[in-house]
């Protein structure tokens, strides 16, 4: 067994908080969750973390998704941005995962992005090398970069709020096809420059882009907020590329992100966001185990 200075703590994904799922979580040696439960009363979230303070579980995180890049919506976003923090403060949580915005697909696999940006301004130069004169290409690069400068003069609307709550942003691109290369998504999230935005980073939905230990070094120390724990097998034969697989049977090398998040100081929660087939047969027990041992970096399916 290694010994890691840095520590990761288990975690569990939630809706509205259960007083009996909460038990359940508890007895099985979970120690965090991370609710999806957001547009509730800030009386109805402190009533959330007293019944998980009286388990020994934190709810250490919150998720919402926006539309910073939309011009009719992002104004209510906005807002509703900044209730969810209000609500996470409540909960007592530490984090909002935000998913800023998304675009359509661009008319290429990923296997064939070549992406080329402005470190600078960070537009999108080119996607992949042939870029041509194709126009679904240009508009697609059209929308990223407007999405990129729509969401860097909005975000910021809502630093103030997550300031006073002492609410840090984790920004996560999840298979919204913006920042789909590891220096580029690691230079949008630097380009805010606060404290209080950071990435939230899933280790499975980022695989059929580029290795994830080659993401978590672009992003580097300080950089992460929280991260979900995830696998995905990579397969060039299909048109996704792979699909999500049970943690351990997919395309993540386990030991070596271990090491890698030693490398870049990572401490902090992992949510265990969903498993697939049949890995929902296995007990609360046996999905705490898979935590226990990526976290001491012993195979990941040891006693599973």
């Amino acid at each position: 067994m290694k010994s890691y200075q840095t520590e990761l703590h288990s975690a569990w994904l939630v809706g509205e908080i259960n007083p009996k799922e909460i038990e359940a979580l508890a007895a099985a040696g979970i120690e965090a969750v991370e609710s999806h439960a957001t547009q509730i009363s800030i009386e109805q979230a402190r009533e959330a973390r007293r019944i998980c303070d009286a388990n020994g579980i934190k709810i250490h995180s919150v998720m919402r998704g926006a539309n910073f890049n939309r011009d009719d919506l992002y104004k209510s976003d906005v807002e509703a941005m900044i209730r969810a923090i209000r609500v996470a403060a409540a909960y007592g949580a530490s984090s909002i995962l935000c998913v800023p915005g998304r675009v359509d697909a661009p008319p290429v696999s990923p296997d064939k992005f070549k992406i080329q940006f402005d470190p600078e301004t960070l537009e999108l130069k080119s996607l992949t090398e042939n870029d041509g004169d194709s126009p679904e290409i240009a508009k697609y690069i059209a929308a990223q970069n407007y999405a990129t400068q729509a969401t860097r003069e909005r975000l910021p609307q809502v630093f103030k709020v997550a300031a006073y709550e002492g609410v840090r942003i984790g920004l996560e691109n999840v298979w919204n096809n913006l920042w789909c290369a590891p220096e580029f998504y690691a230079a949008f999230v630097h380009s805010f420059d606060s404290p209080w935005v950071g990435s939230y980073f899933d280790l499975g939905n980022h695989v059929k882009y580029a290795p994830t230990e080659k993401w978590l070094r672009a992003l580097g120390k300080n950089t992460i907020v929280k991260m979900h724990f995830k696998d995905f097998l990579y397969d060039a034969s299909t048109p996704s590329l792979g699909h999500f697989t049970p943690i351990g049977t997919g395309s993540n090398d386990w030991k070596l992100i271990r090491d890698v998040m030693e490398e870049i100081e990572y401490n902090g929660f992992l949510t265990m966001e969903f498993e697939e087939g049949e890995s929902r047969k296995l007990t609360l027990q046996q999905q705490v185990q898979k935590f226990k041992n990526f976290f001491a970096g012993e195979d990941i399916l040891k006693g599973v």
